[in-house]
């Protein structure tokens, strides 16, 4: 499973330009959510984030506790981020009556007009505009590389960690993804 690593995603540049271009490889399925989600137990509190929406109001987690979270550190340049959004937008809808947010925080450094320009071209309707411009939340979730989610309980706990892409979209991830977030 591939995983950017926090220093190529940071580091932007040349090497960056040249990933835009790269498409995920079709035979190369994800893999079941449940196959690569690692529990985090005991539940650990989450760090203090701040991310951003397109029209660049900050908005810090600590506003979303008492909902179910899945934060997806991301940005439309890495080949694995972008072959598992459909399928965090499905889980998103999925997920929508239950109350929990599916928050995709992009570090991209075109900020939200590439990320708006990618979910147009993609047709991803279903997922908000968020950015983590100076990868804050990428530090304070230790994340070594993109993609990276974590699944946050009701408590505003992490209760499950991903790295890599996994596809959320089936049956069996979404009833997971309740069942950890409290739905």
């Amino acid at each position: 499973m591939a995983v950017i690593t926090r220093r190529l995603a940071l580091a932007g540049g040349t090497l960056a330009a040249g990933l835009s271009a790269r498409k995920p490889h079709a035979q190369e399925p994800l893999a079941p959510l449940a196959a690569v989600l690692k529990p985090v137990n005991p539940p650990a509190d989450m760090p203090a984030i701040t991310f951003y929406t397109a029209d660049g109001t900050p908005h810090r987690l600590a506003e979303f506790v008492g909902h179910g979270m899945v934060i997806n550190l991301w940005a439309t340049w890495c080949a694995p981020c972008v072959a598992e959004m459909p399928s965090l937008e499905a889980l998103s809808k999925a997920l929508a009556p239950d109350d929990i947010a599916v928050l995709p925080l992009s570090s991209d450094r075109g900020g939200a007009g590439a990320v708006t320009r990618w979910f147009g071209t993609h047709d991803i309707t279903g997922l908000p505009v968020l950015l983590d411009p100076k990868g804050e939340a990428a530090r304070l979730l230790d994340a070594r590389g993109i993609p990276t989610s974590v699944v946050v309980d009701r408590q505003g706990r992490a209760c499950a960690r991903l790295e890599g892409a996994a596809d959320w979209s089936d049956a069996a991830s979404v009833m997971l993804v309740r069942r950890l977030a409290g739905g």
